[in-house]
């Protein structure tokens, strides 16, 4: 839970943020209703607080040649917090580990990889996901279409501000 409490203002900031990054402070002031300083004062301290914790560029996979999105299941060898921490150290450093998240279930985590195509991924698992640090078991799922992208955080669920 964030420890800031956001109003409506500062929900309508978020939202607008989220839809368009690139937006000036004058724009987003005058899509929030308010005057350039205090919204500039608002997104400070999102900023600060760490709710807006950066801005970034929606990129094109396969524009880029990453074409092929491969969800992959890892089980690790103990559930001692050793291996665990070694193999998330390794799994921060991989580029093409776009999203890794502890899980419950069949797998300890779930990993989102992006490569070029199968051949690509056969170089990935064989080279480098099978020798990290503690893996038991992996299971791939590849994306056959991607039916909806990474989405706006839904701000209207978030609980009312007293």
């Amino acid at each position: 839970m964030p420890t800031l409490t956001l109003d409506a203002i500062d929900r309508r900031i978020l939202a607008a943020l989220q839809r368009d990054a690139r937006l000036t402070n004058v724009q987003l002031a005058e899509e929030v209703g308010l005057s350039p300083s205090p919204c500039l004062r608002r997104v400070r301290i999102l900023e600060k607080s760490g709710i807006i914790g950066g801005y970034h560029a929606a990129l094109d996979r396969g524009g880029l040649g990453l074409g092929l999105t491969v969800f992959v299941g890892v089980k690790v060898e103990r559930h001692h917090e050793e291996p665990a921490a070694a193999f998330r150290d390794a799994v921060k450093a991989l580029p093409e580990v776009i999203s890794c998240h502890l899980v419950s279930g069949e797998s300890d985590f779930l990993l989102q990889v992006v490569v070029p195509d199968l051949a690509g991924y056969e170089r990935f698992l064989l080279g480098t996901l099978l020798k990290l640090p503690g893996v038991s078991d992996i299971r791939s799922n590849f994306a056959i279409q991607t039916v909806k992208a990474q989405a706006s955080l839904p701000l209207d669920h978030l609980p009312a501000s007293s």
